[in-house]
């Protein structure tokens, strides 16, 4: 086997488009004959006037928008609230304290999935959806 050096690497610059017979790519430049695509660039999206399939779907516009739990509870399973210790009130604090939401959530629903084995005095706003 022989080792090759990077200077016995042959590179082929560009091809020029449009600059007389010798170039190889006369006249039209590789682009066809006549329409939009010959003549100017076509804007990414851009779907022959078709209304654009950005502009079709109105819940994915907009920058980093999350809208789908916007105004929703959180929905919580009461086999979550197993961590909390026996007769602690149970609060957006309370909950935020022990993982079982993040902050800012203003809204929680208790699902009653499974069984609670000890009280707890729960005090949360829930929404009535």
């Amino acid at each position: 086997m022989t080792m090759h050096q990077l200077s016995s690497i042959v590179r082929h610059s560009k091809k020029r488009l449009g600059r007389g017979h010798g170039s190889g790519k006369v006249k039209t430049s590789g682009r066809g004959t006549k329409g939009q695509k010959a003549r100017d660039s076509v804007k990414p999206g851009f779907e022959g006037g078709q209304l654009a399939l950005v502009k079709r779907l109105p819940l994915l516009r907009g920058k980093g928008r999350n809208t789908s739990m916007k105004g929703k509870a959180f929905p919580i399973d009461i086999t979550k609230l197993h961590v909390i210790p026996v007769g602690t009130k149970v609060t957006l604090e309370t909950l935020v304290k022990y993982h079982i939401i993040k902050r800012g959530v203003t809204k929680v629903k208790i699902l009653g999935k499974g069984k609670l084995k000890h009280t707890l005095e729960i005090l949360v706003p829930r929404s009535h959806e």
